[in-house]
């Protein structure tokens, strides 16, 4: 089951901590789109002569945090406005001490930590009833593949695969927490991709995200110093480039070469 509609063919581009517009949107009109979950502030504009809807999470001057998201109204916004596909941005710690701040990773799986969130449409007040929505590919493959060859053609590394683990926030992780997370397999925390993404596959959308690191996460490396925003600010102020130039790419590349029509 699920709430999508068919043939939508705009591209949601979903972003939070330092991406609060797209310079690169030409033709650009703000609406606030009403749903049954509560409303969306959305830019909808034009991408090399491509259709982007674009949405940030934190709202204007980062004024919502994590937890008071509401990723419902964000994901069916976007279903309703005809988009079909969404890449979402994810600023991320990282658990993997390989990993440095600039890293960039094309996640495939995530682990959730979350508590209080409303988590699905499926709350047995439609005439769906109660579903249960198999998540064994949360990230869909085609736009994941798009993403890695958007980044190798802009020159820019890009990691094939990572996990994400989401806390519930707006503080950062304890040591505990993140060595508990690490055991569960995961490469990054953040504190925004889960709803986010089931809520996605149940809209029927195509989602796929980009992790960028900017701190190591709590108790990892050899730094006891405490994460702040002053330290994640400066990493954006170098790094948020590369995410903006692997996003223009894959707009551009499916303008130059549109993809065939749905069977």
């Amino acid at each position: 089951v699920s709430l999508g509609v068919e043939g939508g063919k705009d591209v949601g581009i979903i972003a939070g901590t330092g991406f609060y517009d797209l310079d690169a949107l030409q033709e650009t009109t703000e609406h606030t789109v009403s749903t049954t979950w509560g409303q969306a502030r959305v830019t909808r504009g034009e991408w090399h002569g491509i259709p982007v809807v674009f949405l940030t999470r934190h709202g204007a001057g980062h004024s919502v945090p994590p937890h008071l998201v509401n990723y419902r109204a964000n994901i069916r916004a976007l279903a309703d406005l005809g988009v079909r596909d969404v890449v979402a941005v994810n600023v991320t710690g990282s658990i993997d001490p390989d990993l440095r701040p600039g890293d960039l990773l094309c996640l495939d799986d995530f682990v959730d930590f979350t508590r209080q969130r409303p988590v699905t449409f499926f709350d047995g007040s439609g005439p769906e009833g109660v579903v249960h929505t198999d998540v064994m590919t949360p990230y869909d493959p085609q736009v994941r593949r798009e993403i890695l060859d958007a980044a190798a053609t802009a020159g820019r590394s890009i990691r094939d695969g990572g996990v994400y683990a989401c806390f519930e926030g707006p503080r950062f992780e304890t040591r505990a927490e993140i060595r508990l997370a690490a055991l569960a397999g995961a490469d990054v925390a953040g504190m925004t991709g889960v709803p986010e993404v089931t809520l996605a596959l149940e809209a029927g959308l195509r989602y796929a995200a980009i992790s960028l690191v900017v701190n190591p996460a709590s108790g990892v490396g050899d730094s006891d110093e405490p994460i702040t925003m002053a330290e994640i600010d400066a990493v954006l102020k170098t790094s948020a480039a590369a995410v903006l130039e692997i996003l223009d790419e894959l707009v551009h590349t499916r303008a130059t070469f549109p993809e065939e029509p749905d069977a």
